[in-house]
């Protein structure tokens, strides 16, 4: 099943130190996705996409590079890993579930600034695609240029935004922000529910979603279960990302509490058990300038006990979960149990913080 990464920062980073030298990059994870516990189909090697935000003065739009070919395998990434760098990057790598291999169904999609990706499945996705389409607007339905269920619900979350009264074709100076991307994710999964009601499906979706307007990203660990465990995600933060050791070695250094920097990943680029944090199942992730943001996503799938432990065998099945640390989800457990169920953040981490 696939895999993606997200890095936001204060500065500019070479993609090379994301997508192809840690140990564990998202390129190594395309052949080698060692933290699944899906064994039968390793692999992530139907093509890959990474998209990244260049200088104001090339316009608002991201450049998407997408290749059929598997990421380790394509000569051209690494040829342009090592001679780019970004301060917003996505990096997927693609295990097919809906749609061919072409390179019109590799993540990220993009509309004008807006970039998303997915990692999961909409279940029985066929017999919900036609009220999909009958629900947004048109010019939505003609952006669609492949057959995934996941660049469908891109156009779900494009429709969602315009009908919290802003345009995905315009382009403000800050981008929509946080809280408009949060409310149009929680928008798109809470029709895709509908439609999968409405239709009688009662098979869980997977919805690890993830989108940017070049300024704020929001990401989603999200299952349509009280019982199942969704698809892995972890977050990591700090002030430096560096090689400490040659050979691929990487860590995430903290000089104080404040976060230069945010990585969010299906699976982490390092081993390094103290540098990731598990992100709650059923929750959404905002990154608004440095502040990270984690909120409960409160509906019908919403466990409120947080010792209830979710079964992974449908997740396991997908090769969607990854083994992370105990402790790392431990602490984002508790964190969750310790507030309440109102619209307050679980986690806050905030980049003006200084060492006390």
């Amino acid at each position: 099943m696939c895999r993606f990464l997200i890095y936001k920062g204060r500065q500019e980073i070479l993609l090379a130190h994301l997508i192809l030298n840690p140990t564990h990059s998202i390129l190594t994870q395309s052949y080698d996705s060692r933290l699944r516990l899906d064994t039968r189909r390793p692999h992530n090697g139907d093509g890959f996409g990474i998209g990244y935000y260049t200088s104001p003065e090339l316009g608002s739009e991201p450049c998407i590079f997408t290749s059929t070919t598997p990421a380790w395998n394509c000569t051209n990434l690494t040829r342009l890993a090592e001679k780019t760098t970004s301060s917003l990057v996505f990096a997927h790598v693609r295990a097919t579930t809906t749609g061919q291999l072409s390179e019109s169904n590799c993540h990220p999609f993009k509309y004008n600034s807006i970039m998303f990706m997915h990692n999961g499945n909409i279940a029985c996705f066929q017999k919900i695609k036609r009220n999909i389409v009958l629900d947004i607007e048109e010019r939505f339905f003609l952006v669609v240029e492949g057959s995934t269920d996941s660049e469908w619900a891109f156009a779900l979350f494009l429709d969602s935004l315009t009908r919290l009264g802003v345009d995905p074709a315009t382009t403000p100076p800050n981008g929509f922000g946080h809280q408009i991307l949060r409310q149009a994710m929680l928008s798109t999964i809470n029709r895709l529910n509908e439609f999968g009601r409405a239709a009688g499906i009662t098979e869980p979706s997977l919805l690890n979603f993830a989108a940017t307007d070049g300024h704020s990203v929001v990401c989603t660990r999200y299952i349509s279960s009280r019982t199942d465990e969704a698809a892995s995600l972890y977050f990591s933060s700090g002030t430096r990302f560096h090689e400490y050791k040659t050979g691929g070695f990487y860590r995430m250094e903290r000089h104080d509490r404040g976060q230069d920097l945010i990585m969010v990943a299906s699976e982490p680029l390092t081993f390094e058990r103290g540098d990731w944090v598990t992100v709650p199942t059923n929750s959404i992730l905002s990154v608004n300038k440095q502040t990270v943001l984690i909120h409960p996503i409160i509906d019908e799938f919403y466990q409120s006990d947080p010792s209830y432990s979710r079964s992974t065998q449908l997740a396991e099945s997908k090769g969607l979960v990854g083994v992370g640390p105990a402790d790392q989800q431990a602490e984002a457990e508790e964190a969750l149990s310790s507030n309440s169920l109102e619209e307050e953040p679980v986690v806050v981490l905030r980049a003006e913080q200084t060492a006390s």
